[in-house]
């Protein structure tokens, strides 16, 4: 009796992790997801050695029980600077899906090696691109719209089905992140009292963009504290609901927008919407992609027929 009940969610389980669906998705994810790191990576190269090299503010490296890193076998300047060079060439072999797996093994190992070099310059964002890459690097992220497909000679818009489970587990971390951050930010006191945006507002060694005094005073800040909390907790619970998604996810790039306007957080915005991509549904995302191609070839179609006749016979007589 109790096998005949449990089949119902034994079903619903093998269909959340394992069912194939279109990697659509899970390209979208790996495209924009190396476009975020070759972005972290070029800005880190005006600090590169007063951050990471042994002449830097952190000399050596902490050596925590069980961490690991490249820096950890040799942190001189040469050494660095592969390191860099090595993850802004495999962050854009990821981006293209050329060689996918081990460029996604490549970035992951870098930005750990970086983090764990001085981990007290980056920020929650830059941990959240290394969980994602870790996911990626599980993934058949070359399966769609790569160069790995188009090496192995099949076509390039087509998304052959394949099981979700490392896609879910990005899903997944959205969730625990909003949750996360709500649970800790009510076991405190500011976001409990209202005053937790009026304070972060005034910070001025943070401000990227200054907001109108009134914003930080009360009862502006007390409604955009609570309404922060707010939608922090329904995008960690009401983006699996498929009818409420679109909205909940379109309050979220409206918060992050607003964080990144007056504060900067890095790249965390930037990390948290590539996790958004990844709720997009296959058959959108397929499309969504196919559509876009086909404006863009008609658009080009239509750029050429302007090219007045003669143009492409004589050009190539002009020397």
């Amino acid at each position: 009796m109790s096998r005949v009940r449990l089949r119902p969610v034994i079903a619903a389980w093998n269909r959340f992790w394992f069912e194939p669906t279109a990697t659509s998705t899970l390209a979208l994810v790996r495209i924009a997801l190396g476009v975020v790191v070759i972005a972290w990576t070029l800005s880190l190269a005006g600090d590169l050695f007063p951050f990471f090299g042994r002449y830097g503010v952190q000399p050596s490296p902490p050596r925590p029980p069980g961490s690991w890193g490249m820096l950890a076998l040799s942190d001189g300047d040469l050494a660095l600077g592969a390191l860099y060079a090595s993850l802004l060439v495999a962050a854009t072999a990821l981006t293209i899906g050329f060689h996918t797996r081990v460029a996604a093994v490549i970035v992951f190992v870098c930005l750990v090696s970086f983090e764990r070099r001085s981990p007290y310059v980056f920020n929650a964002g830059d941990h959240l691109l290394r969980i994602l890459t870790f996911y990626l690097m599980l993934a058949p992220a070359g399966a769609a719209l790569s160069i790995d497909r188009w090496r192995a000679r099949r076509p390039m818009w087509e998304f052959p089905a394949r099981a979700p489970w490392a896609l879910r587990l990005m899903q997944l971390q959205l969730s625990f992140v909003y949750v996360g951050a709500v649970w800790a930010k009510v076991r405190g006191t500011t976001w409990n009292d209202g005053t937790a945006i009026s304070y972060a507002l005034r910070l001025t060694d943070l401000e990227r963009f200054p907001v109108p005094g009134f914003v930080t005073q009360l009862p502006i800040s007390t409604l955009l504290t609570y309404s922060a909390l707010g939608i922090e907790l329904c995008l960690g619970i009401l983006v699996w609901n498929r009818r409420l998604r679109p909205w909940v996810l379109l309050l979220g790039v409206l918060l992050h927008l607003g964080i990144d306007w007056s504060i900067r957080v890095g790249f965390f915005s930037l990390a948290v919407f590539v996790m958004y991509l990844a709720f997009i549904p296959p058959d959108r995302a397929s499309a969504g992609i196919v559509s876009a191609r086909d404006r863009v070839l008609a658009a080009a179609s239509r750029y050429g027929s302007r090219i007045p006749r003669g143009v492409e016979s004589e050009a190539p007589t002009r020397r």
